[in-house]
């Protein structure tokens, strides 16, 4: 009766698949995103957050993702809080422009309920459609390129100097060493098709670090810390800043064009998409991520997207939303491994980022770079993001000199009323609220 319940519901006959099928598919999708259990506290925390809460906020968060994308949108697709918006949420938006967490946390909110309003209004089309190639790889390369800077950062190997800004620093540091091994083991693991690379590359470089005497052991298992410290604390007055326009727009943006993104190619993939190439469903996929994103913001975590990572419990077979189920429950089972979490040093997490920001950066091998109007603006975004240390700050500079330098070329054709508003927007910003 229930394995009849089951396929009537996910349909998994129709889609050539079966409950053992799918288990394993959920499996190894939660092994290969897994890290972000111990990368968003440990990133969050520098905020002043509780690691704790933010521990749990960050399991059950992906879990509600992944079970209203499994048995709603029904797709294989998996959810947890994104890197680079976590990022950004520390050190761009705390740490950077002065805003508390809790603020923060409204942003994160609001940017959900917007991105909500678009799905259910289907606006979210021409957003994507009006914003061109060039900018949205620029974007993701520069993100890329921020993580890369934190991860360089927290491990010692990057340093300030008053001299030129930034210098390499003391490589025989513990932290320098295994941040370094740490990255070397994920991409060779992941060169060879490791499953759980990321995962075995951070336990790995934890382990080791214990028995050479550099980090303490906490623990394996204990109930869940308490969620309070982070529950419901978000700040939505706060956010109404001005001046934080900026900010939810940038967690907007990221989203949006993450989430298409990674639905789109998870499900070309996996054969999901319908004789048009589209994707079927796609506004219950987009609610699904946007849901989540709100619900994490009331939990105590940054912004909850879909994760690429899906693709590999795709290529284990997972066609339908019982592989996201299976995900949801492993991240609620994580819940009981809080002492290994807080075990994790930040070094140990920063071969992890690196090893994001290498993947993320590989989308400006996609940019026309036999075109300075494109190429430029690409390389702007980019830059800017890590050089400013602000992902807002990097979109908004993508947006003015794509614009600028179109217009003075006399490319109007390449410039739709979207990019020119959003360019006047964010100039206006520079101009008149710095």
């Amino acid at each position: 009766m229930l394995k009849r319940l089951i396929d009537h519901h996910f349909k998994l006959t129709e889609h050539q698949t079966s409950v053992k099928t799918e288990v394993i598919a959920g499996i190894t999708t939660f092994l290969t995103m897994a890290y972000i259990i111990f990368v968003n506290p440990s990133i969050l925390s520098q905020t002043g957050m509780d690691y704790g809460a933010v521990f749990v906020a960050t399991c059950v968060a992906a879990a509600v993702g992944c079970l209203i994308m499994g048995l709603w949108a029904n797709y294989p697709i998996a959810q947890a809080p994104g890197m680079g918006l976590n990022a950004f949420f520390t050190y761009g938006v705390v740490l950077g422009m002065g805003y508390t967490w809790e603020a923060a946390l409204g942003a994160v909110f609001f940017s959900g309920f917007i991105f909500f309003l678009l799905s259910v209004f289907r606006i979210r089309e021409w957003i994507i459609n009006s914003i061109p190639l060039s900018l949205r790889l620029g974007i993701a390369a520069g993100i890329g390129l921020f993580l890369a800077m934190i991860a360089l950062k927290n491990a010692g190997i990057v340093v300030a100097n008053e001299a030129t800004y930034v210098s390499l620093g003391d490589l025989t540091e513990p932290s320098a060493l295994y941040a370094l091994l740490g990255f070397f083991a994920i991409t060779a693991m992941a060169y060879l098709r490791v499953t759980g690379a990321v995962m075995i590359g951070i336990l790995g470089v934890t382990a080791l670090a214990m028995v050479l005497g550099h980090n303490e052991f906490g623990g394996l298992v204990s109930m869940p810390p308490s969620i309070a410290p982070t529950f419901m604390a978000l700040d939505l007055a706060g956010a109404f800043d001005v001046a934080m326009l900026s900010v939810i727009f940038a967690f907007l943006f990221v989203d949006l064009f993450d989430t298409s993104g990674t639905l789109v190619g998870v499900a070309h993939k996996g054969g999901l998409l319908d004789k048009d190439g589209k994707l079927p469903r796609i506004g219950r996929a987009m609610m699904a991520d946007s849901g989540a994103s709100m619900a994490g913001a009331v939990l105590g975590t940054s912004t909850t997207t879909s994760y690429v990572e899906s693709t590999a419990g795709i290529v284990s077979g997972g066609r339908t939303g019982l592989t996201a189920v299976v995900v949801a429950a492993l991240f609620l089972i994580s819940l009981f491994f809080a002492p290994l979490a807080g075990s994790i040093p930040s070094y140990a997490t920063a071969g992890a980022l690196l090893y994001v920001a290498v993947l993320m950066a590989g989308s400006l091998s996609h940019a026309d770079w036999d075109d300075p109007t494109e190429a430029a603006p690409v390389l702007i975004a980019a830059l800017a993001m890590p050089l400013t240390f602000s992902i807002a700050e990097g979109i908004a500079l993508g947006f003015i000199s794509f614009a600028a330098i179109k217009a003075l070329s006399g490319r109007f054709k390449d410039l739709n009323p979207a990019v020119i508003v959003l360019a006047l927007l964010f100039a206006a910003k520079f101009l008149f609220l710095s």
